[in-house]
């Protein structure tokens, strides 16, 4: 049984040992959305938790929420009752849902473009932080694209609304921007 167990102790990895780098793409991720992610954005900052609650307090960034939303499918039975799922985020965030894969519609594309352009007031130099989940593409699929629309002061929160509340921090219900 002490055999075992030293077996075991010597194939496992160590407690407390950082869970293995995720590279860098050079282009967005396509698939796969909820999984690792990188810690880098070249051009963008990345905050963690307690930064993320200073810039928010400060009010001196714009919160911006990619979280996907489903879509009500067109074929479905009359009579069907449809309920959007419930979303929380930031207090004060702007949600602009489906704007996060890796390809984007034209339509979508406009929507992001002109939400952002609203939001910041058409400065491209305005503080934009972008997220979603922990270990979500979506955020990190953002702010890329924020970065190649010009914008200079993109922020990636990789934690995600669930590790706000993590902290302990407030949350709110959250209405997709028109």
């Amino acid at each position: 049984m002490a055999g075992l167990a030293l077996v075991l102790l010597v194939l496992s990895p160590a407690v407390g040992q950082p869970a293995p780098t995720v590279p860098e793409p050079d282009s967005y991720r396509m698939d796969a959305y909820r999984a690792p992610t990188p810690a880098t954005l070249k051009g963008a900052t990345v905050i963690d938790t307690a930064e993320a609650e200073r810039l928010w307090r400060a009010r001196s960034a714009l919160f911006v929420d990619v979280m996907p939303r489903d879509v009500k499918p067109a074929n479905l039975p009359p009579g069907t009752i449809w309920r959007d799922k419930k979303r929380e985020h930031l207090p004060g965030s702007a949600w602009l849902p489906n704007v996060g894969y890796g390809a984007l519609n034209a339509e979508t594309d406009a929507y992001f473009r002109r939400g952002l352009d609203e939001l910041s007031q058409g400065r491209r130099d305005a503080a934009l932080v972008f997220y979603c989940q922990t270990e979500c593409w979506m955020s990190w699929n953002a702010a890329k694209r924020a970065l190649d629309y010009g914008y200079a002061n993109v922020i990636w929160y990789p934690g995600g609304s669930d590790g706000w509340a993590k902290a302990g921090l407030p949350l709110e219900i959250a209405t997709p921007r028109g």
